[in-house]
Order: structure tokens, then C-alpha cells, then sequence
């Protein structure tokens, strides 16, 4: 019997097929062969697999559980709609899952202080707790624009004891939060580590934030027989750099039968900087220390991007999800801001569950996904985090519908 794709994905040098690799300045290649040479080190070792063991069970909730989405799939017609309540884990979203197993590392390495960065602060959020939990100094980068539209989640990060750095170049979102997190951490690599809050970046951090997430996915397999006798039809997830998609798709990678849909932000249409759909309109190129698929300019260099969901205005992806696409293992669905807020009110309202924008694109995908199955099929959604951050923005510029749907 061969190797599993997660054994042999990706190569020594980080690469799934040619997306990924390292392309990073001389000044960072040790530091980053130290973090590469640390992680294969505790990755397998019983005290490391131990402490995240517990941290998980007895600190941020796991197992989270699958919840049937009754209502809204009598809403719908078709195919049962069924939820991985990331929304559930400590802090409200996926993030913790590597975030803790980060800040581990970065204790192992001996380093004094975690750098990152936060599109919707729900990186931030978890970083800053784990932090906290684990003894560190914390840095975080967010964009201008972000740290007003995700004000609730800059408040936590600053509660939790976070150093938060706005960015304030560019369109002052996610792309420049990158930007200044790495020119922060090319300044003192040798007492930080940068905590990539995604499956992008230099190897070996979409291998590692992909195999800390993978909790997600190997969860969601054995709790699907719960409710149903079959493997989930259809797993849904949304993609920006792709984490939450990496976590849940890697529980059913190797089972072909199951359909791997990576829902991207159609934001306002399809002109370039109304929206982020990397895989669906970008092509190959490197950004950020990796190569993937970007969106680009006419200049060649990453293109402006939108989307109401801040955590998923990225105008790369992360390089597996690239790689999936290539070889046909995932599908790429599509949801606009339109669809988004319908999406996250109606989840609200007739479930009883308030979802963050984010992941809201995947719960609205779901929805038009649903309509056109029969009802013997099943859809499973990773619902990668809750929608505390998001309700102020959302009411002050979409009303509150009255009436139930």
C-alpha cells in the first residue's frame, strides 16, 4: 500500500507539484531552516503531540461538534446541509488550531516573541491567546481598513496583551498586513518567529498550518457517521490562503468519492478589484515567499482584491490549494458579497447561528450547491468561525431583514 497524499505531499523542499517552495531573502533562509528542522523534530514526538493533546481537549473545546442544519435545509430543497462548528473552538474560530501549536514551537526554538499577521482578526484573536496561554510577547499587523471594520476583534487582541501594528500602505488590508508582519520579523529573526496565519508563505508553514488544522478534517470524518451511514457527498470551505479548507479537505483527501469545494469571494463582479478569486482568474506567480496562483496586475505584480470578509481578501492562495485545483482534486465555487450577507442572515435566522462574512461564503455556496442535488445527497460545511466580529458591519450596511425566510 502506498504512501497517503498528506505523507507525500509536499516534497523535501516544500513544494505540491511546482506550487510552494521558499523564496525568501539570505537573512531568513537559516531562521526558516531552523523552524523547517524544529517542526520535523517535535512534529511526531510524544511530549509535543501530548501537550497539544491536551491543550486542545481541556483549553479550547475540541472535538467541536457536526450539527445538522435542519432549517435551512428545508429552506433550501435538496441535498442535507451539515455544519463543522469551528465556530465553537476557543476564540471563535480555527485559527487556535495551529496558533497554539505555533506558539509551542516558538518555545521550542526559544524565541521571545510571535509576529503575524490578521486580515479579520481572528488570526490575531488566536495568536494573542495562545500567547497569553503560553508565556509570549505577541505582534500583530492588520490593515487600517481592517482594524475599523473588524473593530470588536482589535479590542480582544488588545485585551489579551497583543502589540497591534496598523498597516498603512497600499489598499491597507490583508496583503500589506503580510507585508509589514515579514518586514517586522526580517528585523530580529533570531528572538521572534513569524506565525503564518494561513497555508501560504515560505515552506515549511503551508505544510505545518495545513497538518495543525488537519484536526478538522480527521474530526469531521469520524462524526459524520453520526448522522449519516455514507462519507459526506460534498465538503464545502471557504478560501482566501485556504487554512480552514486545508484543515477540513484533509480528513478526505484519499476518499475520491467525496466532492472538495473551495468557495472564493466574487466580492462585487468580475473586473479586477471587485473581488479575490485567485484560482478562478489568477495565474502562476510568486508573492510572499511562495509560488501559487495570484491575481495580478498589468505590471505583473499582485493585483488590488475585495471582498466583504476581510479574513479572505488575499490576492494569492495557498500553494496545495493551487495544486488540488491542478490535478482535479478540488472544485472551486464561487459566492458575491450579495450572496454572502443573504447567506449569514439566513444561517442567523433560521438556525440560530451567527456566522462570520467569511465563512458565510461557504454556507452561501452551500446553499446554491444544495438546490441542485437530490435530497439523498449531503453537503458538509466547515463552518470555520462565528460572526461576533463581523455584526456591526454587517447591520450598518446591510439592514436587518424583518420577517423570518
Amino acid at each position: 500500500m502506498g504512501m497517503s497524499y498528506l505523507e507525500s505531499h509536499p516534497d523535501e523542499n516544500g513544494y505540491f507539484g511546482k506550487f510552494g517552495g521558499s523564496f525568501i531573502p539570505p537573512v531568513l533562509e537559516q531562521p526558516f531552516a531552523d523552524i523547517t528542522k524544529a517542526y520535523e523534530e517535535i512534529k511526531n514526538s510524544p511530549k509535543f503531540l501530548e501537550e497539544l493533546k491536551y491543550v486542545r481537549k481541556h483549553y479550547q473545546g475540541r472535538p467541536t461538534p457536526i450539527s445538522f442544519a435542519k432549517n435551512l435545509t428545508a429552506h433550501c430543497g435538496g441535498a442535507k446541509i451539515y455544519l463543522k462548528r469551528e465556530d465553537l473552538n476557543h476564540t471563535g474560530a480555527h485559527k487556535l488550531n495551529h496558533c497554539m501549536a505555533e506558539v509551542i514551537l516558538a518555545k521550542h526554538l526559544g524565541k521571545k516573541k510571535v509576529i503575524a499577521e490578521t486580515g479579520a482578526g481572528q488570526h490575531g484573536v488566536a495568536l494573542a491567546t495562545a500567547s497569553a496561554y503560553f508565556g509570549l510577547e505577541c505582534e500583530i499587523h492588520m490593515g487600517e481598513v481592517d482594524i475599523a471594520k473588524e473593530h470588536p476583534n482589535v479590542v480582544r487582541m488588545k485585551i489579551l496583551g497583543a502589540n497591534v501594528i496598523p498597516a498603512t500602505h497600499g489598499l491597507k488590508t490583508l496583503k500589506e498586513a503580510v507585508d509589514s508582519a515579514f518586514e517586522s520579523y526580517l528585523n530580529d529573526p533570531e528572538n521572534s518567529i513569524y506565525c503564518i496565519g494561513s497555508v501560504v508563505g515560505p515552506h515549511p508553514f503551508p505544510m505545518m498550518v495545513r497538518d495543525f488544522q488537519s484536526v478538522i478534517g480527521f474530526e469531521s470524518k469520524e462524526q459524520f457517521s453520526e448522522h449519516e451511514e455514507n462519507l459526506p457527498d460534498n465538503v464545502v470551505a471557504c478560501i482566501g490562503g485556504g487554512s480552514n479548507a486545508m484543515g477540513i479537505f484533509a480528513g478526505f483527501i484519499d476518499d475520491k468519492d467525496v466532492n472538495l469545494y473551495g468557495v472564493e469571494p466574487m466580492g462585487r463582479g468580475e473586473d479586477l478589484g471587485d473581488h479575490a478569486a485567485s484560482l478562478t482568474y489568477g495565474e502562476e506567480g510568486v508573492m510572499h515567499g511562495f509560488n501559487s496562483i495570484m491575481l495580478k496586475d498589468k505590471n505583473g505584480e499582485p493585483a488590488p482584491v475585495y471582498s466583504i470578509g476581510s479574513g479572505i481578501d488575499y490576492p494569492s492562495v495557498g500553494p496545495e490549494q493551487a495544486h488540488l485545483k491542478e490535478i482535479g482534486r478540488t472544485k472551486v465555487g464561487l459566492c458575491n458579497d450579495e450572496e454572502t450577507v443573504d447567506a449569514f442572515y439566513k444561517l442567523s435566522q433560521l438556525e440560530g447561528i451567527i456566522p462570520a462574512l467569511e465563512s458565510a461564503h461557504a454556507v452561501g455556496f452551500a446553499m446554491k450547491l444544495a438546490k441542485t442535488l437530490p435530497s439523498d445527497k449531503t453537503i458538509l460545511v466547515n463552518l470555520s468561525g462565528r460572526g461576533d466580529k463581523d455584526i456591526d458591519f454587517v447591520v450598518d450596511n446591510h439592514p436587518i431583514p424583518n420577517a423570518k425566510f
